[in-house]
């Protein structure tokens, strides 16, 4: 039997217009799109809102929340799961790429404890029908780890894996120029004492001496043979740009200045901001901010990072306040990462593209989510 949908009386928001039209949906597809309003009974009336195709997320840290919501406290691993998608799919987001740490920058964090329960759990999920949202696995990389490399082979054939980053978190460099910016985020994430911050500084350091070359080699080698695009994480010269491109890597996710990103457009590379930098205005690091890379024309896609509302919220930012088209800031946050993720069968309201749809209302300026649909199914 077929599964028929109209949704008429709405803003239609496509890669290149926004009109007042009508959309058909048949088995999850995208039939017909029009301009003009639709009389057909039953159809969803959007009553004036904006139609926007289903919110792309490449990179977000918020599942691990879901896990340990305090320091000590490990919630159930299906409860955990459920809940990371139900706060995904309220921020209008349809397909999540969940990046779990491989290594990290204290040994035995609870993001390392957690790794197999939460790559588990999404599978278990995901094998048993119980996600609203699409889930696939970015693999983040930490090359100055010691057992980082045995990490990503115990992935190995898994296909939710579809993107995986390079990182080095060393202090003193790339996110952590700045050894105070260091010192405040890690001894306020961990408690450190003094001491304990001086030791875990001394010890990062010979990691990257010992590890980090041997890893992120053999890494990129291991990738180009699976046919797994790469990211590198917080570029910060133009000669980190340099080695990315010459690796291989198609994105530069948070890049850490200006003179990086510029010498990422130069060599092709994507351009991966977080959203909560823009909302906020700043990088929490004190790195180059989003919104002035967005001026210089050099931002392709926004990741909400740990906050899964800033992705809509931030493209609406762009739109509102930048002067951006609002086709032009929403496929920062739907068809770019779709393409570079090669999804190509969603990520725009285009006829022939899978039905992802979210229903948004501004109000005072802040987009808010009236209605996500995934294969043409309600799921908010």
């Amino acid at each position: 039997m077929r599964r028929e949908s109209v949704f008429s009386n709405g803003r239609i928001v496509t890669p290149e217009n926004v009109f007042d039209g009508t959309l058909r949906v048949c088995d999850g597809i995208i039939q017909e799109i029009a301009r003009g309003r639709s009389f057909v009974s039953p159809a969803v009336d959007l009553e004036g809102d904006y139609l926007l195709p289903g919110l792309v997320e490449l990179h977000t840290d918020a599942l691990e929340r879901h896990f340990v919501p305090r320091p000590g406290v490990r919630w159930p691993e299906t409860a955990a799961v459920l809940s990371h998608d139900a706060a995904i799919m309220a921020a209008g987001i349809t397909t999540v790429f969940d990046a779990l740490a491989l290594g990290d920058t204290k040994d035995n964090s609870e993001r390392i404890l957690e790794l197999d329960s939460m790559a588990r759990s999404v599978k278990a999920a995901r094998a048993h029908g119980l996600m609203r949202v699409e889930h696939f696995l970015h693999l983040r990389c930490e090359v100055c780890y010691p057992d980082v490399v045995n990490l990503f082979q115990s992935f190995e054939g898994e296909p939710l894996v579809k993107l995986v980053s390079l990182m080095d978190h060393t202090p003193g460099q790339r996110q952590f120029t700045s050894l105070e910016k260091f010192l405040q985020y890690y001894r306020g994430k961990y408690s450190l004492s003094e001491g304990e911050a001086e030791l875990l500084i001394r010890q990062r350091k010979e990691n990257q001496v010992k590890y980090s070359r041997a890893h992120r080699e053999r890494i990129v080698e291991l990738c180009r043979k699976r046919g797994l695009p790469l990211a590198s994480h917080d570029d910060y010269t133009v000669e980190h740009i340099h080695e990315a491109a010459s690796e291989g890597v198609v994105i530069t996710e948070f890049p850490t200045t200006l003179q990086a990103a510029r010498a990422a457009r130069e060599a092709g590379l994507v351009i991966l901001m977080g959203a909560p930098n823009m909302v906020m205005g700043q990088s929490h690091s004190g790195n180059v901010s989003a919104l002035e890379l967005a001026r210089s024309d050099l931002l392709d896609i926004f990741s909400s990072d740990y906050v899964p509302s800033s992705l809509l919220h931030g493209a609406f930012q762009l739109h509102r306040e930048l002067g951006w088209s609002l086709p032009r800031a929403v496929n920062l946050v739907s068809l770019n990462p779709a393409r570079v993720a090669r999804l190509e069968d969603r990520g725009a309201l285009e006829e022939g593209r899978q039905a992802d749809l979210i229903r948004v209302r501004e109000h005072d300026g802040t987009p808010i989510i009236q209605g996500v649909w995934r294969n043409g199914r309600q799921i908010l």
